[in-house]
């Protein structure tokens, strides 16, 4: 054998125990980013929004922003007395929550001056008095309790019960690859593996009301309203084929598959229930 073989022989073996020797000393599971099966809710729940009032920004629609409140729709319009079809524009400021109102603590006046009037008046004139507190009383406060509790139930859905889809299919055929996770920071919607191109259609009957990208970790997302009660969202979307407003049936084409905002091409699907989110599965057909 000649000597550039053996030297050629004895560095590949070389190399291959190297290999051996650095798999066997690992202790520590692999990289999450190197098992990753693609998915951002990481990211798409960082851009919830968690506080009391915000300010709109340029692409955004009041869907989009109850989305990411985790909030209905009709809550936040009501609280900000913005009727159908709710529009709104770049740098105005909403409310997502009730604003807390003040207690006054005024100190009553002239209190020597009543006490002393109160000793001296008849039985008659005290009667008279403590109908005349008591009326006080009810308009001073009695009116704005009123007025706080019709504004409270203001901001709640103004039907109690639910309007049920009568049918949903799946937006795309696949393999879920992430499930739906009650958890504070888990997955809100299923993730579904395909290829880049590939038709996603909606799962119910509705109207579009987002088509864009302005949602951190969505990517090109469309979000179908389908009634008072149910929204269904399809993020990473390569290209988006709807229009915001447009009315679409069920098993429309509105968008094809892609990666936008995550490493994989995907489609993530979401249900919300009066602006909360339920898992996918429950609705969806069984394979």
């Amino acid at each position: 054998m000649s000597p550039f073989r053996i030297v050629k022989y004895t560095f590949t073996y070389f190399i291959f125990a190297i290999t051996l020797f650095s798999c066997s000393s690992r202790n520590t599971p692999a990289p999450v980013s190197n098992i990753s099966n693609g998915n951002s809710y990481s990211e798409r729940n960082k851009s919830a929004i968690k506080s009391s009032q915000y300010t709109v920004v340029k692409g955004e629609t009041l869907y989009s922003i109850a989305w990411r409140a985790n909030s209905d729709v009709r809550s936040i319009a009501q609280l900000n007395k913005i009727s159908p079809p709710y529009r709104i524009y770049p740098g105005q400021k909403l409310f997502l929550v009730e604003p807390k109102v003040k207690k006054s603590s005024k100190p009553s006046k002239n209190k020597a001056s009543h006490k002393n009037s109160t000793k001296s008046s008849t039985p008659s004139n005290k009667n008279s008095q403590k109908n005349t507190l008591a009326s006080t009383k009810k308009q001073a406060y009695g009116e704005n309790v009123s007025v706080r509790k019709s504004y409270q139930n203001s901001t709640l859905p103004s039907e109690n019960f639910s309007k049920k889809i009568s049918r949903w299919q799946w937006p795309v055929k696949g393999k879920v690859v992430e499930y739906f996770s009650n958890s504070a920071q888990g997955n809100k919607g299923i993730d579904i593996t395909g290829r880049r191109g590939t038709k996603i259609k909606s799962a119910a009957k509705g109207k579009v009301v987002y088509a864009g990208s302005a949602l951190r970790g969505y990517g090109k997302l469309v979000i179908v309203k389908h009634n008072d009660d149910y929204l269904s969202a399809y993020a990473h979307n390569d290209r988006i084929l709807v229009k915001e407003q447009q009315q679409i049936n069920i098993g429309d084409v509105i968008a094809t598959m892609g990666d936008t905002d995550t490493n994989k091409v995907m489609l993530h699907f979401e249900i919300r229930f009066r602006g909360k989110s339920v898992n996918p599965l429950k609705y969806l057909p069984k394979k």
